[in-house]
């Protein structure tokens, strides 16, 4: 009896001994990887890791204070950039700084793998991996072409203006009239109300298409004909060169007399009486002249604020201009399908005086417009004729004076007399006499950040109530460059406006460098420095931490001939701006503003370029995690 209780337990050891060797016993790879890289400009790159790990175990992250996974990468001339990243299920991610061209270099991955009673013994995976001398292309849509985070939000604010402003074309004496002319139109020449509703809704999409198709046509081309460069410069030129500009600011002021009554302007009416017979024809053909007519007819009212959405979304990348048209001729071209398909909506709508009302008011803000457009040329070319007291000053009189209009303490040609207000017209007048009160704080220096996408730059002001001195960056007293083409940084910040000079500063003060891709017309930069710079920890970290060098991508200005730059075809750029802009083109892959980018004392890129995006935690977060990149090499 006792041999066979001796067995048993011999044979009960002996299986928990196997077992326990079996849970002890790692495979033989314990983590299958597949590496790739791609190039994100011209001096970085990134390096994926995705890992496949065996049933039961798992690796710990590279912040693990025990066992955390780690990476190596040598080559010539290429060094790690940023904190290692790991998400998922084992995705690592390394981003590194390159030199220029094709760059083999070894990628190391050291790791150690447990399961839930035993961890396996460290492993390594060694790669050999080479960077191609192209940027890739999903770097190329992010830096210049597809929406990212940092530019969602301007986006979406010029969509969600674009929409207002299709949606106040409705009530312009140009549009109005013709809403019930031709839903009835299209109701009673149908042979049935499902007819009628299908043609008003083609009608709306003729006039979506009409306003979209052409812009759409010329940007596409312009970026097939020659690529993303000529349509960046093309939309450059249109944004900042002070012949446009200057038109534009002319347009307007004309467009604005025009709605105070002082005369009708309208298109050649051979044109729209061509159009209009057309639109008689049977079939959709008819339907779509008589869009063209709505569209030709309308011209007055909707052709300056036409030009506004199209200007300003040409500061953007290259399909903005696509996406806004399409959103303000959507709002504009909505209200016919609507009362088409609802008629008896159209009851509730009375013609009156209050339409040349809306035709003033649009004047008024014509005005304000208008010279956004002259200060765009005076801020490019270094004029002084609207510092930011002066601006602030036209804008304060002309709201000044739509508040009286809405009032009815002044009366244009077409107005009728206004014996009372009611209350929707009074509580327009108080909220833009209430507008009118938050900018006179202005005059003395107030930062009015809600408009600071609008406004000169503070540093146009001659006179600032607790002006910032300047403090912490190392700069000369007098800093030629910046002297001598009208360059300054906010906030007081003292910086260099050359990445050479700023390199040599940073290898003096240890110091990273803080690049600042910007524009002098660049309405995204001065939010960005007015709501996101202002902030105290993001001001004490630029101004302590950081050398900054700001390249100004829209001066025209001519530098000498021996700063001047020879294009490969032998274009030759003499302009500061283009030459900047193509500069941090070719080096970044960067053809937009305002960007950041986080460099060392070489010069190579040591975080990833960060956009438009007024997120204060997530731009101090961006400067740090550049600081540490920088203390790390």
């Amino acid at each position: 009896m006792r041999t066979v209780r001796t067995v048993l337990a011999a044979l009960l050891s002996f299986a928990l001994a196997t077992g326990a060797a079996a849970q002890s016993m790692a495979p033989d790879v314990t983590v299958s990887w597949d590496v790739s890289v791609e190039r994100t400009s011209a001096t970085s790159g990134v390096i994926t890791a995705r890992g496949e790990v065996a049933d039961g175990w798992h690796i710990y992250s590279p912040d693990d204070p025990d066992s955390p996974t780690t990476v190596k990468v040598k080559g010539d001339g290429v060094s790690v950039s940023a904190p290692l990243q790991m998400e998922g299920d084992v995705i690592l991610t390394q981003e590194v700084s390159l030199p220029e061209g094709e760059t083999p270099a070894t990628f190391t991955i050291r790791w150690q793998a447990c399961n839930d009673t035993t961890c396996a013994m460290p492993e390594n995976a060694d790669f050999e991996v080479v960077f191609p001398a192209e940027i890739s292309q999903q770097a190329l849509n992010t830096n210049g072409g597809a929406p990212d985070d940092s530019t969602d939000g301007s986006l979406w604010a010029l969509i969600l203006e674009a929409i207002l402003w299709g949606l106040a074309m409705l009530l312009t004496p140009c549009v109005f009239p013709m809403v019930p002319m031709t839903v009835s139109f299209f109701l009673k020449g149908s042979s049935s109300p499902a007819a009628g509703r299908f043609k008003a809704f083609m009608y709306g999409l003729f006039i979506v298409l009409l306003y979209t198709v052409p812009i759409s046509v010329i940007v596409l081309l312009t970026r097939i004909i020659g690529g993303d460069a000529v349509t960046a410069d093309i939309f450059n030129w249109l944004a900042t060169h002070w012949l446009p500009n200057i038109i534009f600011f002319l347009v307007f002021m004309v467009f604005a007399a025009s709605f105070f009554g002082a005369f009708e302007l309208t298109l050649p009416s051979s044109i729209v009486n061509r159009s209009d017979k057309k639109s008689d024809s049977k079939g959709l053909a008819g339907v779509f002249f008589m869009a063209l007519t709505l569209v030709l007819v309308s011209f007055s009212c909707t052709g300056p604020i036409v030009g506004t959405v199209l200007i300003k979304s040409t500061q953007g990348q290259f399909w903005v201009p696509m996406v806004t048209m399409l959103a303000f001729s959507v709002a504009f071209a909505l209200p016919f399908t609507l009362f088409a398909l609802f008629p008896t909506l159209l009851k509730k709508l009375k013609s009156g005086s209050w339409m040349n009302s809306v035709k003033v008011v649009l004047g008024f803000i014509e005005i304000a417009l208008g010279f956004k457009f002259l200060s765009t040329a005076d801020q490019a070319y270094g004029w002084g004729l609207l510092d930011r007291e002066v601006y602030l000053a036209i804008w304060i009189v002309t709201f000044s004076l739509l508040g009286f209009y809405l009032l009815g303490k002044i009366r244009f040609k077409n107005d009728s007399p206004v014996e009372h207000i009611g209350v929707f017209r009074l509580g327009l007048a108080i909220t833009v006499f209430s507008f009118v009160v938050y900018m006179i704080p202005g005059m003395w220096g107030a930062p009015l950040k809600a408009l600071s996408g609008y406004l000169p730059p503070i540093e146009t002001q001659d006179f600032v109530i607790g002006a910032y001195a300047p403090q912490g960056n190392t700069a000369p007293a007098a800093n030629e460059y910046g002297d001598k083409y009208g360059l300054t940084l906010p906030h007081g910040l003292n910086g260099w406006f050359t990445l050479e000079e700023g390199m040599e500063a940073s290898k003096a003060e240890g110091k990273p460098i803080f690049l600042d891709i910007t524009g002098k017309a660049c309405t995204n930069c001065r939010e960005m420095e007015s709501r996101v710079w202002s902030d105290p920890e993001v001001l004490r970290r630029l101004r302590d931490d950081f050398v900054i060098v700001a390249l100004y991508v829209d001066i025209h200005k001519e530098v000498p001939k021996e700063e001047q730059v020879t294009l490969d075809n032998g274009k030759v750029l003499t302009e500061l701006g283009s030459i900047n802009a193509r500069y941090v083109k070719d080096r970044f892959g960067v053809n937009a503003q305002p960007n950041y980018i986080i460099l060392d004392s070489e010069g190579n890129p040591i975080s990833p370029v960060r956009g438009y995006g007024l997120d204060i935690d997530g731009f101090v977060s961006f400067l740090d995690s550049g600081l540490r990149a920088f203390q790390q090499k």
